[in-house]
């Protein structure tokens, strides 16, 4: 099947870069790009034609962080220390834990999350969803459903199911820690080599199993080495949170007296197929040390990617120290969206302004080095040379944002009006290996009204859950007050 696909801008690669092609002109035959230039020196015939008129068509969006969970973040990024701690499990709860959700909820919890991803012009993505409402990790058996569900959906998935050693508890006198069960780590492991070994005989394009642990300091060095060594026989990308915070950096330190890189490196996972959300927490950045002694360069000699979130990160309180810093040293930096919405235009926006200000210089708003990361950068996380670019011969992998609402004022440049006036939701295109997944905010198959709804059940359940794990006990009221007082709360009336 060839398909033409028209835009008034193109973001093509050239030379080694993306460069801007504007009246520009794709085709698509059999998967692949078999051209790309100008509309008169396209060939037909064609089977269809995509005009995307005042658009900007660009590679697809890689989200090496990609949520397919019902998002927790509205919930306990406003709050404080003390009340994140009541977020936490309660040992007691540790004790008599459960899921949260049915093995049906838990289907669809990740098909919600996976029609958002294409409904932002994501094309590509790897998976990530809190443990806090599993009765330990994820299951094999929830990733194959979520697998089928993918490439039904026609998106690119590199996925597995996550697992961990250890979880972050609270005492009853509101101090945090880990309590360990090294077994449930063994049999986690076990039913990610199990999912990974059956996902890569299907010998499916769209779905490329992984390894997936869980946040480095709920892992166990035992753990460590062995998710090291099975990614090791089958030639796999390991995924590893880490470097993302103070809890962790300590926690680590005081248990196996070094840093958590220095752990990682003794695991045997420090390599060019690990991949790292979020790289945060380095000896550069000011809560650790404040100057280079070598993190950076250790990254980069090994090979290692990380996923930077910006938006998340800024919505945490954390961010890179500094963008600019991490490319000037050679470490290859893709993006996630980590939380909802999995919004990359809006992540490129917060992590250009962040620059700015952490430079003192509007030179360092670095808008192409942000989309080569969301491109480039994640196909290269992903050992995938055939991603993140629009030229021929490459995976028709594309993505299109709409340009002429109103609200975007004058076009001066696609991508600059893109990052400053609009975000994902303006995408009208998200295609992958040729076919087209989302068009025009709709996905075949797909009831989104249904979506939103179904959203909402799920959300409301996986709130009121928090005050079962509460060391204090708690309502759902005092846990998640509202940014102003509800009327008529506490006796009070509106007067007429």
């Amino acid at each position: 099947m060839r398909t033409l696909l028209t835009a008034d801008y193109v973001l093509v690669h050239a030379d080694g870069e993306h460069r801007e092609l504007r009246d520009g002109a794709v085709v698509v035959e059999d998967g692949r790009i078999a051209f790309v230039g100008r509309l008169e020196d396209a060939v037909g015939p064609f089977d269809d034609v995509i005009a995307l008129g005042a658009s900007l068509l660009m590679p697809g969006l890689i989200d090496l962080d990609a949520l397919t969970d019902i998002d927790h973040l509205i919930l306990d990024s406003f709050t404080t220390p003390e009340r994140a701690r009541r977020l936490q499990w309660s040992e007691e709860y540790l004790a008599r834990r459960e899921h949260v959700f049915t093995a049906e909820e838990r289907r669809r919890v990740r098909e919600i999350g996976l029609v958002q991803l294409a409904l932002h012009g994501i094309t590509s993505y790897m998976p990530i969803a809190s443990e806090v409402h599993s009765v330990w990790a994820e299951e094999a058996d929830d990733f194959f459903a979520m697998a089928e569900f993918s490439r039904t959906l026609g998106l690119r998935g590199f996925l597995g199911p996550s697992y961990r050693s250890g979880v972050n508890v609270v005492d009853s006198a509101g101090r945090r820690a880990i309590r360990f069960d090294p077994a449930e780590g063994e049999v986690g492991l076990q039913d990610a080599i199990r999912f990974f070994d059956e996902v890569a005989a299907w010998n499916d394009d769209l779905l490329t199993p992984v390894f997936l642990p869980c946040r480095v300091e709920t892992l166990t060095p035992e753990l460590l080495r062995a998710t090291a060594e099975a990614a090791a026989e089958r030639g796999a990308l390991v995924r590893l949170h880490a470097l993302q915070g103070d809890f962790e950096r300590d926690y680590i330190v005081a248990e196996h007296g070094c840093t958590p890189l220095e752990l990682i490196e003794r695991s045997g996972l420090l390599g060019d197929r690990l991949i790292i959300p979020h790289g945060v927490f380095l000896d550069v950045n000011p809560r650790v040390h404040g100057e280079d002694r070598g993190d950076l360069a250790t990254l980069v000699d090994a090979g290692v990617s990380i996923v930077h979130c910006p938006l998340t990160n800024a919505r945490y309180g954390s961010e890179l120290e500094t963008f600019a810093r991490y490319r000037a040293a050679g470490l290859n930096i893709s993006l996630g969206t980590d939380s909802f919405p999995p919004d990359l235009i809006r992540g490129i926006d917060t992590g250009v302004s962040v620059a700015k200000v952490q430079n003192r210089d509007l030179s360092a708003g670095d808008i192409a080095g942000y989309v080569t990361a969301a491109t480039l950068g994640g196909a290269t996380a992903l050992k995938r040379s055939d991603l993140g670019r629009i030229e021929v011969g490459a995976t028709a992998d594309l993505t299109a944002f709409g340009l002429d609402d109103v609200r975007f004022g004058p076009i001066e440049d696609p991508l600059r009006n893109l990052v400053l006036a609009g975000s994902a939701r303006d995408a009208r295109l998200t295609m992958v290996a040729g076919r087209v997944v989302m068009r025009d905010g709709r996905i075949p198959g797909i009831d989104l009204e249904e979506i939103r709804h179904d959203a909402q059940v799920l959300f409301n359940r996986m709130r009121d859950a928090y005050a079962g794990r509460d060391h204090r006990g708690g309502t759902t009221a005092e846990l998640f007050p509202p940014v102003f007082p509800l009327v008529n709360e506490g006796g009070g009336r509106v007067e007429d």
